[in-house]
């Protein structure tokens, strides 16, 4: 068999598994995410000895050490995921929730419906949990779901799959309701994005580069993000050591991911004490650091930006340093540069923080804490299915209200148009 009639099988198995799984009980789907929960924590031992194949790999082939904390799973990991799923088992079924039901003044109402998009695919690069995250949300929102991790962690990812479907089947439900693609061909990926008469909607998660190219290549809706170019504006009332704890944690705390700080700019009124400061600590943290000319002359061993460095997604233990005029000359820096992921203001000025908050539209908008927070799980929403940076339908970090849509549906007792 081809992958393309490979990847149309799935797609059709997947499709034939849409009316069970969307009808499915909020009780039953609770349970089935509890099950695999536990079995994922039964089965850790095998799901490491799984990654340590893809870790191997990636050693081989010189990944950075941010890519390959990225793609690490360990017991603690294991266990994260599994405490993901039964976070996501503990939150309302959005599913059949009816709301804005309205009377017309012919006597009929009118109301919204939530109910599953259908078939979601979600490719993406390195990190195996996303396999669990995705599966749980898009199962628990009714969702039928089809998985192609990136050929790095392929060992575990098929694992990860086969411990999730083996509980699937326990319950009765149908194989094709969680799909893992286990060829690591890349063109299993081209084939899944012209199947829109199967797939309702694709979720690219990984890097710029493969995100382009779903995004360029689909005939599917695309929910993404192509970078996070996070920045954090440390404005002139900030406190010192609140900046100071914020910039270290949104940089260092785990810099290989999209919502680490990648541009800190800093109030021209406070560079003189608060550039060598903050240059002092980050060096001390490991972070290479480039900055503008008036960073340098408080820093000068800082090395020189270019623009280049401004729009940098680094993913590593980089950081680019600004001093601005203002609040006007930050925030018309991070409309310039941004990705619209994530932005911060450290301030102690209402006004500024009203102002910072109108005014910058990226998909989180912080007062006073650290980019690392911009995560659907710190949010309340369970593991999240990944976040948007484009404003339909769904903007910022997604869950389960974000994998369902709305239908109208209208209540009569015999009216007619006239």
């Amino acid at each position: 068999m081809t992958i393309k009639e490979q990847m149309l099988a799935l797609a059709q198995e997947a499709q034939k598994a849409t009316r069970i799984m969307a009808n499915l009980s909020a009780t039953a789907k609770n349970d089935m995410l509890r099950r695999m929960a536990e079995a994922l924590e039964l089965a850790a031992p095998a799901l490491v000895e799984a990654n340590e194949k893809d870790l191997e790999r990636a050693r081989q082939k010189g990944l950075s050490a941010a890519m390959i904390d990225r793609l690490m799973l360990n017991d603690e990991r294991v266990t994260a995921m599994a405490d993901g799923l039964r976070e996501v088992a503990e939150l309302p079924d959005p599913v059949g929730e009816i709301s804005e039901m309205r009377r017309r003044p012919n006597g009929i109402q009118v109301g919204r419906m939530r109910i599953p998009l259908g078939v979601i695919g979600i490719v993406y690069e390195s990190r195996p949990n996303v396999t669990a995250d995705a599966a749980g949300l898009c199962l628990k929102s009714g969702n039928v779901v089809v998985l192609r991790g990136g050929s790095e962690a392929i060992n575990s990812n098929v694992a990860i799959g086969s411990v999730l479907k083996k509980e699937l089947l326990a319950m009765g439900l149908p194989a094709g309701a969680l799909q893992v693609v286990t060829t690591t061909d890349r063109s299993a990926i081209t084939e899944l994005l012209k199947l829109e008469e199967y797939i309702d909607l694709i979720i690219p998660r990984g890097g710029e580069g493969l995100i382009r190219f779903v995004s360029e290549n689909s005939r599917i809706p695309v929910i993404k993000h192509y970078k996070g170019v996070c920045h954090t504006f440390v404005d002139a009332s900030a406190d010192y050591e609140m900046a100071e704890r914020i910039c270290v944690n949104a940089k260092v705390q785990r810099p290989g991911v999209c919502n680490s700080m990648e541009t800190l700019l800093i109030h021209k009124d406070i560079a003189e004490t608060f550039v060598p400061r903050i240059v002092a600590t980050l060096k001390g943290k490991g972070v290479e650091l480039r900055g503008c000319s008036v960073t340098k002359e408080f820093a000068p061993e800082v090395i020189a930006a270019t623009e280049e460095d401004w729009a940098a997604e680094y993913l590593d233990l980089i950081l680019a340093i600004k001093v601005v005029e203002d609040i006007d000359e930050a925030i018309e820096h991070i409309r310039r540069y941004c990705s619209l992921h994530t932005e911060v203001i450290v301030t102690n000025d209402y006004r500024n923080s009203q102002r910072f908050v109108r005014e910058v539209n990226s998909s989180v908008v912080m007062v006073n804490a650290s980019s690392r927070f911009s995560d659907g799980n710190q949010f309340g929403l369970g593991a999240e299915i990944g976040i948007s940076t484009t404003k339909l339908h769904s903007f910022g970090p997604m869950g389960l209200e974000d994998l369902t849509t709305r239908k109208f549906v209208v209540l009569g007792d015999g009216q007619v148009r006239p």
